[in-house]
């Protein structure tokens, strides 16, 4: 009888079980949907290996997870990036759905929020190619009070200050940093800022997006912002950069001269928006319409007959550093027919199918092109064109009186930052601690300062290792980024697990630093593969050979790594680790892998810088052969690279000119560091271009296409193309005006001028347009020295701030000096004079003649500023 009351009660209980997930709120209100995602949650569940399957879906187990919650994890699952499969397991991303689901719940605006919003800009965790961490639930809980009786538009309004409270711009290496490594560090680049930002809107519940422009088409460089979904419509602001009102930003108007704005969306995604790509996981949508006017681009591709040619590839591009750069990339119906929607201004279409190629420039007047797929490899012909971007057009700027108020808390939110600043390790301490440790002071306080918020951790590491030999070559073989985000325990596993298997004899010092004794490989976060691998390798017999012959590394990684270059499409790393676990990974991933079982094996491995192949070390580099066009030795040509002597400027590498091997119907853009005059390339079919950009941002490209075969010798000189362009003096400024430099002492322009005229850069420190033009003049400083006049920069006294340390900006031309502009009154009379509408369109740089003619002037972002003075002096 109590068998029979059991089971009852089991069924009973069960019903009940049922019945209450069936009353359950779904978080999917259109079935269609739901089940779609259901069925792509099961084809990706079965590709999952047996060790990362327990890790990640082993959270479905739990009996405190609801229907809404197993569905939205579901749906993170079916469409998340590869990487993320890899790296992270379930508990995490359902702390990542709770977080989601609170501050949907906690927030009034919450309710406002369309179902498909929500779950494509809210409960989404990744943002970009970010390490991922808890910086939804610490940012929710710092900033829920702080918020929650504002209206949504105040509120993000809100986030944003909050976010300029801990973190500012500032230049730095690719690799995206999580949220709380760059609260840590307090600076970051625009990629990392927007990353940041985005990451802290939606950890309040409001929807938010990293929008990029991939590539500038009127100057170099790109730039990355964030749109927020206030009240039925998105807006945009600057990430950490914040303004009184919502669609104002200081990249207001180089936005409407962009050919491309993008985002990309996680999962299936129904928007209206123009979609660029339309993956099963993921979208990519063009967003260029919300800034500016647009133009459509068509390109006909045909044969040498003029018959039209199916599913051959487009890709529509722009010209930035010195490269052709795709923004967006087609496949042309069954036409031969591909379009996008750009800017009002010239894109180059380039086409290919089986080896040949053609291109052609799609311009306002001239939209639609017809290309014809008639070159092939080995061609050699030269051909000079223009490219010109959108032209420039006026913004309005925000009312002075909200400027001025905005302007108030921005330097109180500076002094928040610099007190937080003001808590690393010194100089004097950090050379107390080396001395205490009998280390060089200033090797020691080298890492220390590149550490920043992360120099505990250093200094942790720095003790702990004090007697070892390979200590600073260690730190040296890391990044500055590194120094600033990785835990000593991890940087304690490298060089452990470095000293445990030891160096091969004959290796010489530089490879092993670099090559051997680094944990960096490419743009990955660092986590401590080697130990990993090397307890692996102590039960694996696999290892026992790859110890033994590398070439059993190359067949265990052919054999057990399956490639996939779709799934992991916000192109982050997979780690070693989750490559070894998952068997799938991009080939980035699966090059990564490789290098880091070889070092783990005490075998020099490498990505070669100028391709990207991984490599290793046996007395010379040798490619390892993962793919059927990759060969162990290429035979060897030299290129030698020769400055023409009618050049104004020494042409640099990556901003004047760039060379690209033909690879699968496109030229890949070699990348080289430095202006080496000579260089070794593998043979084969290259592309030189050679471009000068004109100041209103169009630009002259010389090409030339050619073949170089083993042992060939080939001299390129690098002519830069001539470009029109007229001097006039447009306004005259008093070269008697005085000026209070910082400090308090006064001069003249005219005594800064040394009788060589003043390059005068009014400045907003704040902001990131003027720390690139104090990125950019370093690599123009020995021209600027031997001109010999002067460089002021000029704060107005509303923009000064305490937290703006120049100092780290190195190497700027010795005759530089800052002053302050009380009342703006050199300001305005500049603006008068030019009849400029100014818009705190910040830096406005100018240059003088030593009578006080203004000859050049330039407002606002550009990259190459310091290039432009250059080609004024020599040509005055």
């Amino acid at each position: 009888m109590k068998r029979v009351y059991y089971t009852l009660f089991l069924t009973l209980f069960a019903c009940i079980a049922i019945s209450c997930q069936q009353n359950e709120k779904s978080f999917f209100s259109d079935k269609e949907y739901r089940e779609q995602v259901k069925t792509d949650f099961q084809k990706r569940k079965s590709i999952i290996t047996h060790t990362r399957a327990k890790a990640l879906f082993s959270v479905f187990d739990r009996t405190d997870l609801s229907l809404e919650e197993r569905e939205a994890l579901e749906f993170l699952f079916a469409y998340m990036p590869l990487n993320d499969l890899s790296d992270y397991d379930g508990d995490f991303y359902l702390s990542q759905v709770r977080a989601a689901f609170e501050a949907r719940n906690f927030f009034e605006w919450g309710a406002k929020i369309p179902e498909d919003i929500f779950r494509h800009f809210v409960l989404v965790y990744r943002i970009n190619n970010e390490n991922l961490d808890s910086a939804r639930i610490v940012f929710f809980n710092e900033l829920k009070d702080r918020v929650k009786n504002l209206s949504m538009e105040a509120a993000a309004l809100e986030v944003n200050h909050w976010c300029h409270e801990k973190v500012n711009y500032r230049g730095t290496d690719g690799r995206t940093s999580a949220p709380l490594a760059l609260v840590r560090t307090a600076w970051g680049r625009c990629g990392e800022e927007s990353t940041f930002t985005t990451t802290a809107l939606r950890a309040v519940g409001i929807p938010a997006r990293q929008c990029y422009t991939p590539r500038w088409a009127h100057t170099d460089d790109n730039h990355a912002w964030v749109e927020v979904w206030i009240d039925g419509k998105w807006h945009f602001m600057g990430a950490c950069e914040p303004e009184p009102v919502l669609d104002a930003a200081w990249f207001t108007a180089p936005a409407k001269r962009a050919m491309m704005v993008h985002t990309n969306v996680f999962g299936k995604y129904t928007g209206e928006e123009e979609k660029n790509i339309d993956k099963p996981m993921y979208s990519t949508i063009n967003l260029l319409s919300n800034y500016t006017d647009v133009r459509e681009a068509n390109a006909l591709v045909t044969d040498a007959a003029g018959k039209p040619v199916s599913g051959a590839k487009v890709a529509f591009k722009v010209y930035n550093y010195a490269e052709y750069y795709s923004i967006v990339e087609s496949i042309t119906d069954s036409a031969g027919k591909a379009s996008i929607y750009t800017g009002v201004g010239d894109v180059l279409v380039w086409a290919s199918k089986d080896g040949v190629f053609g291109y052609a420039v799609s311009s306002p007047k001239n939209a639609s092109v017809t290309i014809i797929l008639n070159k092939k490899e080995g061609d050699s012909f030269e051909d000079t064109y223009e490219i010109v971007p959108p032209v420039e057009q006026k913004v309005a700027g925000v009312p002075p009186e909200l400027a001025a108020e905005n302007g108030r808390r921005s330097r109180l939110e500076d002094s928040i930052r610099k007190a937080y600043m003001d808590t690393f390790i010194d100089e004097q301490r950090a050379k107390d601690f080396a001395a205490s440790l009998s280390l060089s002071a200033e090797e020691t306080w080298k890492y220390l300062n590149s550490s920043q918020g992360n120099w505990n951790e250093i200094k942790n590491f720095i003790e702990k290792h004090k007697d070892d030999k390979y200590l600073f070559p260690f730190l040296s073989s890391i990044s500055s980024k590194d120094l600033r985000d990785t835990p000593e325990h991890i940087l304690t596993s490298h060089l452990q697990g470095f000293h445990k298997i030891g160096v091969k004899a004959g290796t010489p010092d530089d490879i092993v630093t670099r090559n051997l004794l680094s944990p960096r490989i490419s743009r990955e976060i660092i986590r401590p593969w080697r130990v990993f691998f090397q307890n692996e390798f102590d039960d694996n017999s696999v290892v026992e050979s790859v110890q033994a012959n590398v070439g059993e590394i190359v067949n265990y990684v052919k054999e057990n790594v399956k490639t996939d270059d779709e799934q992991n499409y916000y192109n982050c790393p997979v780690t070693p680790q989750g490559v070894y676990e998952m068997k799938i990974a991009d080939k980035q991933s699966r090059n990564i892998f490789f290098v880091s079982l070889c070092r783990s094996a005490g075998i020099a491995a490498r990505l070669n810088m100028a391709t990207g192949r991984p490599q290793y070390y046996d007395g010379e580099w040798k490619n390892a052969e993962f793919d059927d066009d990759i060969k162990e030795i290429y035979p060897q040509a030299k290129i030698a690279f020769v400055s023409a002597k009618s050049n104004v400027l020494k042409p640099q590498y990556g901003a004047h000119y760039s060379l690209a091997r033909f690879q699968n119907g496109d030229f890949v853009t070699l990348n080289l560091r430095g202006n080496a005059s000579t260089i070794s390339v593998d043979e084969g079919y290259y592309r030189l271009m050679i471009g000068s950009r004109a100041n209103d941002g169009s630009v002259t490209i010389n090409n030339k296409y050619f073949e170089i075969k083993e042992n060939q010798t080939l001299n390129l000189e690098i002519k830069m193309p001539e470009v029109v362009s007229k001097v006039q003096v447009l306004g005259i400024i008093d070269m008697n005006t005085k000026i209070t430099l910082t400090g308090g002492n006064e001069t003249t322009l005219k005594d800064l001028s040394n009788g060589n005229g003043v390059v005068l850069c009014f400045a907003d420190p704040d902001k990131e347009p003027t720390k690139h033009i104090l990125q950019d003049l370093p690599a123009q400083s020995d021209e600027l020295n031997k001109w010999g006049g002067g460089i002021l920069f000029l704060v107005p006294d509303d923009k000064l701030s305490t937290a703006f340390d120049y100092t780290v900006f190195k190497n700027l031309p010795k005759n530089n000096v800052w002053g302050v502009d009380n009342k703006r009154s050199l300001l305005n009379e500049t603006i008068s004079t030019l009849k400029l509408s100014f818009e705190d369109n910040f830096p406005l740089t100018l240059f003088l003649t030593n009578n006080g003619g203004i000859i050049y002037y330039s407002t606002g972002y550009k990259i190459g500023i310091g290039e432009d003075i250059v080609k004024v002096i020599k040509t005055n």
